[in-house]
Formats: C-alpha cells, structure tokens, sequence
C-alpha cells in the first residue's frame, strides 16, 4: 500500500489496513469486514497518547488538559488530521457512497484516522504507533497547521445577536462534479459581506465563512477566545 510507504511503515498483517479504509458500503458490497471495530480500538489508542502528550508538556492542570483534549480528540480534529495525512484518498466505498462524496464526507473521514491508528496499533505495537503520532500529529498541533474548532457560526450568531444585526448564509457559487462538489457561502452582516468560506458541503462552507468574518471582526474574535479557553 502506497500510504504505508509514504510512512516508512512495513506491514506484519496488510489485511488490517485494508479492513481500515472499508467503510460499511462497501464491506455489504463486497463481503469483507468493515473499520467500525478497528475504530473503536483507535479511539482509545488517540485518546492514550493525547493524553500523554498533554500531561507531558507541563502547561496545563487537570481541568485545562480535559478540555483541550476534547478539542484535539474529536471529529472535527480527527477529519483535518486524515485530511492533512491523505488517509481519504485510500478509502473504499460502495458505488452509492462514492458517487455521493464519501471521501470528503466529515464523518467517513473522522472515522478511518481512528481505524488506521487501531490497525498501526494491532499490527506494529503502541511504541511505533507513538512514534507515528510524534511525528505527524504533534507537529500539526504544535505548528497550529489544523482547526480544532467546528461550531463558527453558533459564536458568529453569539456576536451578531449581542448587537442586534442581521446575518444571511447565501450560496454564490456551486461547482464540480456530483461526487466532487465544491460550494462557496458569503456570510452578509447587516447588507455588508464579511466573509467567505469554500468546501465540499454547504454546511462546511458556512463554517468557513463564519469564521473568516470572526477573523475580520474584533469583537467576535474576543468571543471566539472565551469560547477556546
């Protein structure tokens, strides 16, 4: 598997990452197992070492790590780093699933980081599935390469309804094929456009733009702030 080399990872058992990027469609398609199980063994295994990582870096108290840790260990966190890796582009899906965008799907995404890190773990051990983590996680936290926040719009609307403005999400453009959409969504404040947001769903792309009008807006960011710590 070509992910693997990317990796400098050599397999024991190569059936186990290939039951890691089986989504249920194509598993009922296809007669073989799923990743549910593997993902639910990496879970644990993610949440092990953030944990560590966490209590390692002597920053934070009890109540601090539990909180960021919900952060850096969610779906939110878990799609950017499959994305960031490239773990999507090695997803098996049944026909429907495929056709209907299941590589860019949040949650297909978010789920096959868990099962990848579940099969590194049953096939080469906790110390070089440590390593991975080390080496390609950390360095996405620590470098702030990815957004570990996923509710923009709900702070937007916090900021907007302190000062009684409007706010509209209106859609501008809608392009590529039907497997491979791309929408763009303007966020208007009050008439004014404050910001735009691309991705491969509308809801996305109204995240996007949420929070590039928080970036514009200083009020907002302070709130965006409060809501981080």
């Amino acid at each position: 598997m070509e992910l693997l080399n990317k990796f400098k990872i050599k397999p024991n058992d190569i059936s186990l990452y290939e039951t890691a990027f089986s989504h249920t469609s194509y598993s009922n398609e296809n007669g073989v197992k799923s990743y549910e199980r593997l993902e639910f063994l990496g879970d644990a295994v993610l949440e092990l070492l953030m944990s560590e990582f966490l209590y390692k870096s002597n920053k934070y108290d009890e109540g601090e790590m539990t909180k960021i840790r919900a952060h850096y260990v969610c779906e939110t966190a878990n799609y950017e780093y499959s994305i960031k890796l490239g773990l999507n582009e090695y997803l098996k899906l049944g026909k429907g699933e495929e056709e209907n965008g299941g590589k860019y799907r949040k949650a297909i995404v978010s789920d096959i980081f868990e099962s990848f890190l579940g099969a590194l773990y049953l096939d080469q051990g906790l110390a070089t599935t440590k390593k991975f983590f080390n080496d390609y996680i950390v360095p996405l936290i620590e470098n702030h390469e990815i957004d570990f926040f996923d509710d923009y719009k709900s702070i937007l609307q916090e900021f907007v309804q302190t000062d009684k403005k409007s706010l509209e999400y209106k859609l501008i453009n809608e392009e590529g094929p039907s497997h491979n959409k791309k929408f763009t969504v303007e966020v208007i404040i009050d008439g004014i456009v404050y910001g735009h947001g691309t991705s491969h769903s509308k809801k996305s792309a109204e995240q996007a733009a949420a929070k590039d009008a928080l970036k514009k807006a200083q009020k907002g960011r302070l709130i965006w702030e409060e809501h981080m710590k």
